[in-house]
């Protein structure tokens, strides 16, 4: 089966079409899966993405670059290579890449997530003969609870920390999370009030059309914001910094997949995590994987090689695709504020 797509030093390359998926470095075409900062990077001469994420793409790359867009399930032919687009359910405008070539099809999927979301478009199923698929949380162990219940204990935590007078502090990146968790919280409670990187990403959301409630930004002269009633989302690189402190008294949680393990909440210093995952469960990969149908599967990002040798003891084609891609790993404690 003909590699319509390769590693190279720039990212990952497909020659036929002379362009780039997600690529690492600078590059004459990209196509971007999505606006996080690891997927979307500035400099390219020209980008492809998903029509939804145009707004978000615009903010990573700046005002001056060409960006081309295609709907979910639209087609182009790029010197002779048929490229669409199917959402991946990830964040606003996250899509997985298709790509058709002398009778064989590629499915690239970027990051994704199978679980609801009123933030984003539904994660499609896609066929193909391979697959690049990511595996951040590719382990047995990793099985998502009911977004529902993660909002009624979100908003049960908000509620007693108001009782005592003290803020509640949501950590969760600034582009997909912050958006998702305003969307699950009750607004009947209190206040909202995020930090200057997640409104900004907040305005992106608006602008491309989806409905959140209430948020407001913080006044950079503000003391105790909200009075101990309010309720504050901020990206994880504010933890421990002065910032914290115009809210006076506070309650801090972390906010992601990785605070699934009560391990991880307390190692990173948290007192309180949510398990709120813009990634897949492992239930997740495997049904994406076994609904693709794909005969040939490539495993990035995260727990790479024991997702493959699962699949290999399947009876799948699996291997490893080394990439550089992280996805939810990173410190929270060192995390830029202009990640997702």
């Amino acid at each position: 089966m003909h590699d319509l797509l390769e590693v190279t030093p720039s990212g990952l390359y497909c020659s036929q079409g002379d362009f780039y998926i997600d690529p690492w470095r600078r590059v004459p075409r990209a196509i971007v899966t999505h606006a996080h900062a690891d997927h979307a990077r500035p400099g390219c001469d020209r980008y492809l993405c998903a029509s939804p994420g145009k707004l978000l793409l615009r903010e990573r790359v700046g005002s001056r670059v060409p960006i081309d867009t295609l709907r979910f399930n639209e087609s182009i032919t790029i010197n002779g290579v048929i490229v669409s687009l199917a959402s991946s359910g990830h964040i606003l405008g996250a899509a997985q890449v298709i790509l058709k070539h002398g009778g064989v099809t590629w499915g690239v999927t970027g990051d994704y997530k199978t679980q609801a979301d009123p933030t984003c478009d539904p994660f499609q199923q896609i066929e193909a003969d391979v697959l690049i698929t990511e595996s951040t949380f590719g382990l047995p162990i990793y099985r998502w609870e009911d977004p529902a219940a993660i909002a009624a204990q979100m908003n049960q935590w908000w509620r007693d920390n108001q009782q005592v007078g003290r803020t509640s502090v949501l950590l969760a990146y600034s582009l997909g999370k912050a958006q998702r968790l305003a969307a699950m919280i009750d607004p009947s409670i209190g206040q909202i009030v995020a930090h200057g990187a997640v409104m900004k990403m907040v305005r992106a959301y608006r602008d491309s059309g989806v409905r959140l409630p209430p948020i407001d930004g913080v006044p950079p002269s503000a003391r105790k914001v909200g009075g101990g009633r309010a309720l504050v989302i901020a990206p994880p690189s504010v933890a421990g910094s002065r910032w914290l402190r115009l809210f006076g008294d506070v309650n801090v949680a972390m906010v992601s997949g990785w605070m699934f393990l009560k391990s991880e909440c307390r190692n990173r210093g948290f007192e309180y995590g949510f398990a709120v995952s813009d990634h897949a469960d492992f239930p997740g990969l495997i049904s994406v994987i076994e609904g693709s149908r794909a005969r040939r599967v490539l495993v990035t990002h995260g727990t790479a090689e024991s997702l493959a040798e699962l699949l290999r003891q399947r009876g799948l084609d699996a291997s490893v695709l080394p990439t550089p891609l992280t996805g939810e790993r990173e410190n929270p404690r060192s995390h830029p504020a202009s990640l997702g």
